[in-house]
């Protein structure tokens, strides 16, 4: 029995801001704060990145104080953006909020307990017997891993529907005491958002792409290369410089073992639907597979209007194929991404 994804839908904060705006607006908050302001100039004219969604308007972010006051505004943001992302999905798949089995939801940029996708069905009408599968820690892989997971389940219960929602909320976890590099980087690089898709078995529906296949790849002692060190002030991210070169390094192999298993290879695909990880990562993708630019059109696209949304990314793709650049019938795409432990995660997909 083949899992299809019956729908997809993203769902943003009401604050859109050009990268201009936020750069000279972390210009003011650390003004006397760093050496060269033109660093900050720099990095943020490198990413590729023309604006993005905030959760909260620029001034309020001078009113948190504390972590605490920082997930509280995570928390209420992520409850929302994530009903309405799962609406809009749903309404797509045709089906009803109260026909869902389970519900996973994947963010690494804030924690509740009661997590976010408890908190909906309360507010959604769920089930109150819905399986919740909340994951923290994942990043960006979370997105192709919640994917995968999801048919997993769908595999195991084919009549039913289940639900992944990803919410990442980036802008809430910039560290002000913080000035180093991999921050100053993130502040220019990564947005806020949401996104959630529909899955349920192939005699549900009759459109949307199957998932035929899913492989996850952990690679051994790279647990530096991404990731948050957590304190009492809250997220600190990690972000290596080499992170481009495990993608280099991984990612072809990676394609070629699992297509491998399945009878294909890299020359079956039509498309390629991969994770906005930015623009040094983008190119090592297309370097890895041998691709040109174009055929990652619609990545970098998504990376120049909303920045990187972490988990959210490749959703966000997944929504402009499903909407705007439709594969044809029968052809196969791979939906990837990678995230700290470092690890991948590949979908095969056939629409």
């Amino acid at each position: 029995m083949n899992t299809r994804i019956a729908g997809a839908a993203s769902a943003f904060p009401k604050n859109y801001y050009s990268q201009d705006v936020i750069r000279e607006a972390l210009k003011h908050k650390w003004a006397g704060k760093l050496d060269n302001p033109l660093v900050l100039d720099r990095f943020h004219a490198s990413v590729g990145v023309e604006g993005r969604y905030l959760a909260l308007p620029i001034p309020a972010y001078h009113d948190l104080k504390t972590w605490g006051d920082a997930n509280n505004a995570w928390i209420e943001s992520a409850i929302e953006l994530a009903k309405q992302s799962l609406c809009r999905a749903l309404n797509g798949a045709g089906i009803g909020a109260g026909e869902l089995g389970a519900i996973f939801f994947v963010s690494v940029t804030g924690i509740a307990s009661p997590s976010i996708e408890a908190r909906l069905i309360n507010r959604m009408g769920l089930s109150p017997n819905i399986k919740r599968i909340p994951i923290f820690g994942l990043g960006c892989v979370a997105g192709a891993a919640g994917i995968a997971r999801t048919a997993d389940y769908i595999r195991a219960y084919p009549e039913q529907a289940a639900a992944l929602i990803s919410v990442e909320l980036c802008s809430l976890t910039w560290r002000e005491d913080d000035l180093s590099a991999a921050n100053l980087i993130s502040t220019g690089l990564f947005g806020d958002g949401a996104a959630a898709v529909v899955l349920c078995g192939e005699d549900r529906v009759e459109y949307g792409p199957r998932v035929l296949a899913t492989r996850s790849v952990f690679y051994p002692d790279t647990e530096d290369v991404m990731g948050w060190d957590i304190s009492e002030k809250g997220f600190k991210i990690v972000l290596s410089r080499s992170v481009p070169d495990m993608v280099t390094l991984h990612l072809r192999e990676d394609v070629e073992r699992f297509l491998a298993d399945y009878g294909m290879i890299r020359g079956d695909i039509g498309s390629w639907i991969m994770h906005t990880g930015g623009p040094k990562v983008l190119e090592a993708t297309q370097q890895a597979l041998e691709l040109p630019k174009e055929a990652l059109s619609a990545s970098w696209e998504s990376l120049r209007e909303v920045g990187n949304l972490s988990s959210a990314s490749v959703l966000l793709v997944l929504e402009k194929f499903m909407k705007q650049r439709r594969p044809e019938p029968g052809s196969f795409s791979v939906l990837a991404a990678m995230g700290p432990g470092f690890c991948a995660e590949l979908v095969l997909l056939q629409w």
